[in-house]
């Protein structure tokens, strides 16, 4: 009998954590993924995405970003600008710089991704000289600078304000070009017929090219890009906080403000909660039984 009732409780914790599990599974805290080109809705786990390396370039077949804080990035890689001027990475990397990697044709992800970065620098680039450097590098080797000109036009306007155009850089290049800086920073796409699954994320640079940090998502707090290029001014590396700040907060974008997600944070203390209760069960279950065995 004994046996039988240090099961129970054992048996209705784990019922229990199959049922939470299930009902939260339609708020999840961490998930990611990619976006596709035609994709009709972008939803906010979209928008979290990490993911893959260059669609000719892709080796494994997975999108995702190995995170790899403290790397140097080839500043010898050939690349086009906007203008159609060809120049080395390091011609564009002028101080601490925000990169930005996607693909100029997508109509949805990406564009969030741009115009996240320009609602940012309407608020923290107001003063002369204060202009933080961008770069925004697409995965598309077959994109043109025409493309890359255009989605500069729409990041401008959407700044709504004066910006130093040699501040924000719009770059395509070759396949080859393309695999040496993604594979630096552990950015990995995939391409899917003519279109990408790639990760939305900024990738915080020092003025030597090294990565001090990444930022996840497409809606930044201007107060994280301050401080994240403050950091790389002087080479400091920081780890990714994003992803736990995202899972408490959830951005409204009337408001234009993050709230304190409750269903989110009760979730994580539920499941934290239940998973100390059932390694109790657990453990407090092979202490009855080794009692009753002797």
């Amino acid at each position: 009998m004994k046996k039988k009732f240090g099961d129970r409780p054992l048996r209705f914790g784990f019922v229990l954590f199959l049922g939470i599990f299930f009902s939260a599974n339609k708020f999840p805290l961490f998930a990611h993924g990619g976006h596709s080109h035609t994709a009709n809705t972008v939803h906010q786990t979209a928008k979290d995405s990490l993911a893959s390396a260059p669609a000719s370039a892709a080796d494994s077949g997975s999108m995702g970003v190995e995170e790899k804080p403290g790397a140097m990035v080839p500043l010898d890689v050939p690349f086009i600008t906007e203008k159609g001027d060809t120049v080395l990475l390091k011609d564009v990397l002028k101080g601490p710089t925000i990169l930005s990697i996607l693909y100029y044709k997508c109509p949805n992800a990406c564009n969030l991704l741009i115009t996240g970065i320009a609602n940012v620098l309407s608020r923290i680039a107001d003063q002369p000289g204060k202009a933080p450097n961008i770069i925004c590098m697409s995965v598309d080797e077959h994109e043109t600078p025409d493309d890359a000109m255009k989605a500069k036009t729409i990041a401008f306007e959407a700044i709504q304000k004066p910006f130093p155009a040699d501040h924000w850089h719009f770059l395509t290049g070759s396949a080859a070009s393309i695999k040496k800086v993604t594979g630096a920073v552990g950015f990995r796409f995939v391409k899917r017929g003519d279109e990408f699954d790639h990760p939305l994320c900024l990738i915080v640079l020092s003025p030597e090219g090294k990565v001090t940090r990444y930022i996840m998502g497409t809606d930044y707090l201007p107060i994280e890009i301050t401080m994240s290029l403050l950091e790389a001014s002087s080479g400091t590396v920081r780890p990714t906080i994003a992803r736990v700040l995202r899972a408490c907060f959830s951005y409204e974008p009337k408001s234009h403000q993050y709230v304190f997600n409750i269903l989110r944070v009760s979730a994580t203390v539920i499941f934290s909660l239940l998973g100390i209760f059932i390694a109790y069960l657990v453990i407090s279950g092979r202490k009855r039984r080794m009692k009753g065995n002797r």
